[in-house]
């Protein structure tokens, strides 16, 4: 079972950002997994938006970051099992900021967060 969790982000409790995602999402050893992360803010799409996902295995405590974008640019974290295997299939314009993990694994079970920010 792959958990998303949907924390609300944004500068100050008038200017929420609402973030979406599917509350669990099941793959198969090998296949692959769309994580999809929506969202919807009062204020306009600024150029400085950041969508970061974190992974937390099931049964630990620590949380990684595995995929940042930030200034127009996606960026998968280097480290890591998820680095070869994920896809970032997100529009920040469309509100979308969605990845996609590849070849899943047995190791892939957790909780995977999907963290937006639309500053100022």
């Amino acid at each position: 079972v792959l958990t998303a969790l949907c924390p609300l982000a944004g500068p100050s409790p008038t200017s929420a950002i609402h973030v979406y995602t599917q509350r669990e999402v099941y793959g198969t050893v090998g296949s692959h997994v769309t994580l999809s992360c929506s969202f919807w803010s009062s204020e306009w799409i600024s150029e400085d938006i950041s969508i970061t996902w974190h992974f937390q295995a099931e049964g630990s405590r620590d949380s990684i970051s595995i995929f940042h974008y930030a200034k127009g640019q996606p960026y998968i974290d280097d480290v890591g099992s998820f680095k070869e295997r994920m896809e970032w299939v997100g529009n920040p314009h469309r509100k979308d900021g969605s990845i996609v993990i590849h070849n899943l694994d047995y190791t892939d079970n957790g909780t995977f967060t999907c963290d937006v920010k639309n500053p100022p």
